[in-house]
Parts: C-alpha cells; sequence; structure tokens
C-alpha cells in the first residue's frame, strides 16, 4: 500500500521561500528520501572522483601559491568581484561563489555516485593584523564558541606549522546532522603580509542519540551520506586597513535520488555555501575579538 503525500496548502501571507522548507521537512519524513536504505559509505566511483578531483584542485593551488601573483583566488578567476578590490578599500560583507569544477584533461571531474560541492569565500577583517587572524585560527582549544556549526573543538597535537585537530560539527538544513571529526591542517607563512594553509578531513564519523547518555558513532554502513568528505584551502591577505581571510572548500556527499533533484537539489547542494559563510562570519567576530575590538 503505497501513502500519498499532500502538500500543505500556502496561504498568500506564506511566499514559497519561507514555506518550502516546511514542505520538503513533511515530504523527507514520510517518503523515506533519506532513509537508511540510501545509506553507506561512498562507493569506489565516488572515492576515485574525489582523489582525482582533489589532486586536481590541490595541483593548481600549488602552482597559484608558486607563482605568488595574484594571490587571492578571488582575482584569478572572479577578478574585481570579490572583497579584494584592484583599487579601493576591501568590500564589506562575506562574499561567496561557486567554483568552478576542477578538470581532468580538460573535462570537469564528476561522478553520479556522489555530488562534490566546491565554494569559495572571503571577508575582511578590519583593524587586525595577520597575528591577531593566525593567532585565532590557531587557538584550537578555544575558538570553537565563535563557530555556530562547531559544537566542541580542542587540538590532538602540533609539530611546528603541522596540527592535527578534534572538531565535534553540527550541520541544519531542514535537519540536523553530527559528526566527530579529525582534521590534518598545515600552515605556511613565507612573510608577515601572507600565509596559507591546508586542512584535510582524516575522520568523519556521523553521530547517533546527540547529547543522550548512549551517544555513539554510527558504522559506516550505518551513515547517510550527508559529508563523506571535507577539505578546505585558506589564504590570509595583510591589506591596508587589516586582513582579507578566503577559504576554498571541498566536500563531497551523496547524490540525490534519481527524480527528486527538483525539491531537494537546491537544499543539498546550499548547505557547503551557508556552512561556508557562518566559518568566515566566525572568524571574522573571533579575530576581531582576539585584538580587542568589535564589529
Amino acid at each position: 500500500m503505497s501513502t500519498v503525500t499532500q502538500a500543505p496548502h500556502r496561504s498568500p501571507d506564506c511566499p514559497r521561500a519561507r514555506c518550502l522548507p516546511a514542505v520538503l521537512a513533511g515530504f523527507i519524513a514520510t517518503s523515506g528520501v533519506l532513509s537508511p536504505a540510501l545509506a553507506g559509505p561512498p562507493s569506489p566511483a565516488a572515492v576515485t572522483a574525489w582523489d582525482a578531483y582533489t589532486a586536481a584542485t590541490e595541483r593548481r593551488i600549488d602552482q597559484e601559491l608558486a607563482r605568488g601573483e595574484p594571490f587571492l583566488v578571488q582575482d584569478i578567476v572572479a577578478r574585481g568581484q570579490g572583497t579584494h578590490t584592484t583599487s579601493g578599500p576591501p568590500k564589506p560583507g562575506v562574499f561567496v561563489m561557486a567554483m568552478p569544477k576542477a578538470a581532468s584533461g580538460g573535462r570537469p571531474i564528476e561522478t553520479d555516485d556522489a555530488l562534490i560541492h566546491h565554494w569559495l569565500g572571503s571577508v575582511f577583517i578590519p583593524g587586525v593584523t595577520m597575528g591577531n587572524v593566525l593567532g585565532f585560527v590557531r587557538d584550537y582549544d578555544n575558538n570553537g564558541r565563535y563557530f555556530e556549526d562547531v559544537v566542541a573543538s580542542r587540538r590532538l597535537s602540533n609539530n611546528g606549522d603541522v596540527y592535527r585537530i578534534f572538531l565535534k560539527l553540527k550541520r541544519t538544513k531542514v535537519i540536523t546532522v553530527y559528526y566527530n571529526t579529525e582534521h590534518t591542517v598545515v600552515y605556511s607563512v613565507p612573510n608577515g603580509d601572507r600565509a596559507s594553509s591546508r586542512s584535510v578531513a582524516t575522520k568523519i564519523a556521523e553521530l547517533e542519540d546527540v547529547g543522550t547518555g548512549t551517544e555513539h558513532e554510527k558504522t559506516p554502513d550505518k551513515e547517510r551520506g550527508y559529508m563523506w568528505r571535507l577539505n578546505s584551502y585558506w589564504r590570509f591577505l595583510a591589506v591596508p586597513g587589516g586582513v582579507i581571510v578566503e577559504c576554498e572548500s571541498t566536500s563531497m556527499s551523496r547524490s540525490i535520488p534519481t527524480g527528486l533533484g527538483w525539491l531537494v537539489g537546491r537544499y543539498v547542494k546550499s548547505i557547503p555555501k551557508e556552512s561556508l559563510e557562518r566559518t568566515l562570519t566566525g572568524i571574522k567576530t573571533g579575530a576581531l575579538a582576539r585584538a580587542g575590538k568589535t564589529e
């Protein structure tokens, strides 16, 4: 026997943008879109695509950093549109854009078995120094409270510019999912005006029964595949009046079930974008606090 779920009536004072999340939540709950039947680890094809995508992305980044100018990615792919400007002060607010897909052999690297998300974002932090910013982002034992998506944060080990860190993450979009994650972060600080870092998630484990005495990590076959992989590539540039922080975020999640892209596609693809926006906002707030300033 099948069950037909009828969309609720949308009154004139309920714009589509506000009502669709509620409709989507009801559909997910009744249709099994996010059911365990569609769970599990990424397929070998998805892992191969991710590895190729990461290799192509990091190869490009290494070439850009070795070249030196332009230093910021936005000045290469969106000159004049981002936070940084060729003349005048940096633009306020958080800048975010979808990055062009990494390619191999002239063709974008994609897979039908997963979604690879790639976003670029930046923010200008006025009145701070590079020391303020790097001091804040590397203070993993104390900076978690500034990030909306971070429930807990701590440094596991540190050897010079190489850090191993633990983050308990929360991702919310219609539903809320929690993860225990571990990351290796490597910093490069060639001079006082610029720096870069590379963060690679070495563990991502979805949690169950969060906040209870039975909270635990799910086994890979029970995970729902909302976040299989997560890397981030950072650049920090001191400019007159402050510091520009830029981040390239790449992640991989499960693919959207066939025929449901029209309903859930926009929401699934917006999660990494919104998380990047919140992260950059948190860095700005935290770095200002470390410098003894407020927005």
